[in-house]
């Protein structure tokens, strides 16, 4: 990357599909970062890398830190260990059970609802100069993904659950949909890269809107929500990360700060061709294990030339673990291996109760104000 370059979301960037987001990762325009801060983490992690190189010959050789290279052995080394700093890298995946198709696929009621609008290519509803052109393709595809009373799936509380246990150090999240947070996630432990709908902001005068108003205003008649500012009528737009807009200053402060002190990655539902999100499964230290729970294959050498490609099933591999299979199967076989199966599912009927419970307040109280 060169510093002519802008980094915005590139390839499958825009997963933005439930099935595979006060929020310090949903930023006014006004404080998203401008175009030549996006080369920043590169800059400072290449500069970094020429440092390890200038010093390569006093360090000693990465050692395997893992028992042995496969589930059992990330959960032995959490037990022995307990990281305190365990870092997640999530994508579309951990929301596949929440139920919301790909609205790429076609077939679905997601992508026929498109078809009106004579679209080259449906992701060219997330085009920032398309939006402001003709909102309307993202506010009928934005009903469908962000209904009201969506629940998170067991991947979230899981990660909520590593948090519980005092490991968790961040969330990286590619995913718009808010699940971290309505999983109950901190939200300084979430960075969300590509923005979420937790808030939105108007186009025109920048009142901020929470997430109960925005969902609201989409499950009503009206489309389009506009700002209830006088004299104002705005498009509010949610605070997602769109094509030719750049991601938020946080993500980019919260990698350089911890990558350094990970002490376990963890990456689950997500390609990894995603830049620069990708980018931070390269950046954690040389000896740090990286768990992968994917049902493909990703990070492999043959997408990523660098050298610090994920190289499980490879000679010479000392920390790379590939567990295959659905995310929440993954978390919960961790889970179990870490002898946390019954906090999780404690947890998860808790938490679901609660946002049941949430939901009837807020449809009563919908239908109380409806009332003449």
């Amino acid at each position: 990357m060169n510093a002519s370059e802008d980094v915005t979301m590139v390839d499958e960037s825009v997963v933005i599909r439930i099935d595979s987001s006060a929020d310090p990762t949903a930023m006014a325009e006004d404080e998203m970062v401008p175009k030549y801060y996006s080369n920043l983490l590169q800059e400072v992690l290449e500069a970094s890398d020429e440092e390890e190189d200038e010093e390569e010959e006093e360090q000693p050789q990465p050692i395997q830190k893992l028992p042995s290279l496969t589930l059992e052995g990330v959960a032995k080394f959490i037990t022995e260990t307990n990281p305190k700093n365990i870092c997640f890298m999530v994508g579309a995946g951990i929301s596949t059970s929440a139920g919301i198709p790909d609205f790429r696929s076609p077939g679905t009621g997601l992508y026929d609802n498109l078809e009106k609008y004579n679209l080259d290519d449906p992701q060219d509803i997330f085009d920032i100069d398309f939006f402001e052109e003709n909102p309307e393709p993202f506010f009928t595809l934005a009903k469908e993904l962000f209904p009201e009373g969506l629940k998170p799936t067991l991947c979230h509380y899981f990660i909520k659950l590593v948090e519980k246990k005092g490991l968790l150090k961040r969330c990286f999240t590619q995913n718009i949909d808010s699940l971290e947070y309505i999983a109950g996630i901190s939200e300084e432990k979430v960075v969300a890269a590509h923005g979420s709908h937790n808030t939105s902001t108007c186009r025109g005068c920048g009142k901020k809107f929470d997430l109960d108003w925005i969902t609201g205003h989409l499950n009503s008649k009206s489309l389009v929500p506009h700002c209830d500012e006088d004299l104002c009528d705005g498009v509010v737009k949610p605070d997602i990360i769109f094509f030719g807009e750049s991601l938020p200053r946080r993500f980019f402060l919260s990698a350089i700060e911890d990558a350094p002190v990970c002490d376990l990655l963890i990456i689950m539902g997500t390609s990894l061709v995603v830049q620069p999100f990708a980018q931070l499964a390269h950046e954690v230290s040389d000896d740090v294990p990286r768990l992968l729970i994917n049902m493909t294959s990703a990070g492999k050498r043959k997408r990523d030339m660098s050298e610090k490609a994920l190289k499980y099933g490879e000679e010479g591999n000392i920390r790379d673990v590939f567990w295959q299979g659905t995310c929440d199967n993954g978390a919960l076989e961790l889970a179990t291996l870490l002898g946390w199966k019954d906090d999780l599912n404690e947890l998860i009927s808790t938490e679901h109760e609660r946002l049941e419970h949430l939901h009837g307040l807020k449809k009563a109280a919908a239908l109380t104000k409806s009332s003449p």
